[in-house]
Formats: C-alpha cells, sequence, structure tokens
C-alpha cells in the first residue's frame, strides 16, 4: 500500500472556457487529460459564466458533484438536473452537455472497466468517521474541501488542510482507516476500482 499526500500549493490550475479547473488526481501517473490516455482523472472547476457547454470526451464516464452553488445541467436528448450542495449526476463525456447557473464542482472522470463512487462527509470538531477495509476498490481519494482532519493508519499519521489531496493506492485496501476532524470539515471522497465489470460499494 502507498499513500500520496498532495498540499494544496502543489496541485495546477488551468482556464477552460467556463472558469478555471484544478486537477487532483490522475491515472496513471503519466497520463494526460489531453489524450484521454488516463483510467480515471479527479479535479475541481469553476463555473463562472451563467451558460457552460461542456467539452465533449468521447468514451469517458462522468460524475460531477457541486460543492458551492447551484446549476441546472442537461444533456442533449437523455435528461436534465438542478444541482445543490452536494448533489450528484452521472453521464456520458460523449454526449451533448450544458450548464446553466454558477458553481464550484467535483469532478470524477473514467474510462474502460474503470469505475468511481462519489461521496461527501461533513464532520465536526473532534467527530471520527472510520472507512471499513474493502476488497471492492483499488484507491481511495480524499479531497479536503474545508477545515483540518487527521487520516490515521496503524502505521502512519497525516495532517490534511483544507485543498490538500490524499491518495491511498493499494491492490486491496485491506486494513481500516481512521479520520478525526480537528474542526468542522468537508471531505470528498472517491473510491475507484480497476478493469472491474462491476463495482459493489
Amino acid at each position: 500500500m502507498e499513500i500520496r499526500h498532495i498540499k494544496a500549493s502543489g496541485l495546477i490550475t488551468n482556464n477552460w472556457p467556463g472558469g478555471t479547473t484544478t486537477q487532483l488526481a490522475i491515472y496513471p501517473d503519466n497520463a494526460e487529460y489531453k489524450k484521454l490516455d488516463f483510467l480515471f482523472r479527479i479535479s475541481t472547476a469553476t463555473v463562472e459564466a451563467e451558460e457552460s457547454t461542456f467539452t465533449k470526451l468521447p468514451g469517458v464516464s462522468r460524475k460531477i458533484m457541486i460543492l458551492d452553488g447551484e446549476i441546472k445541467i442537461e444533456h442533449e436528448n437523455h435528461h436534465s438536473k438542478i444541482l445543490k450542495k452536494f448533489e450528484q449526476d452521472e453521464f456520458s463525456g460523449g454526449w451533448d452537455t450544458k450548464s446553466y447557473g454558477k458553481a464550484t464542482d467535483f469532478n470524477v472522470m473514467t474510462t474502460g472497466n474503470t469505475f468511481g463512487d462519489l461521496e461527501a462527509i461533513s464532520l465536526l470538531k473532534d467527530e471520527q468517521y472510520q472507512f471499513k477495509k474493502s476488497k471492492n476498490y483499488d484507491f481511495l481519494v480524499l479531497y479536503a474541501y474545508t477545515g483540518i482532519f487527521k487520516f490515521k493508519t496503524e502505521n502512519h499519521s497525516y495532517s490534511i488542510e483544507n485543498g490538500d489531496v490524499l491518495i491511498i493506492y493499494s491492490e486491496e485496501i485491506d486494513k481500516p482507516f481512521l479520520i478525526e476532524s480537528m474542526s468542522t470539515s468537508e471531505i470528498i471522497t472517491t473510491r475507484i476500482s480497476i478493469n472491474k465489470q462491476n463495482a459493489d460499494y
């Protein structure tokens, strides 16, 4: 098992036509978003225009969660949905998609038989949360949207601050992990399964 802690200051933010985007994680590490040669990519983005058109990404499965604000997302010839804080939508990157409204969102992109699952965890100061062991996912990615918390394993402890990312790599995440919140915290968790026909979290 390998754990990688990325400080907020080490993340790169770029512009896109509707605002800015910050890449939090990509796998394999040498993959490039523009080449679409990743198995998964995780990012945040700001939507600063009242109307935005999503970049078409054929072959990519997408999940989006609102972190702040509210949008209406419309997928032509499919479905539309109003999303508020911590609400999610799942769609194909090959669809014609537009959004209306300004927001900050959290994005998970996967390709092939890679699956991702999103969850928002809100903790009060001194509150604890335990991740149970599981054979059903290979990566656990934690994003500290707000607050400060400690991530503890049997042998290590990591102090995670606002904007930091923690990536836990393992072929089998077979031991429980504990989060201890040092302040009121909002944490976005992404569980990733690589090359599996289905994922049961």
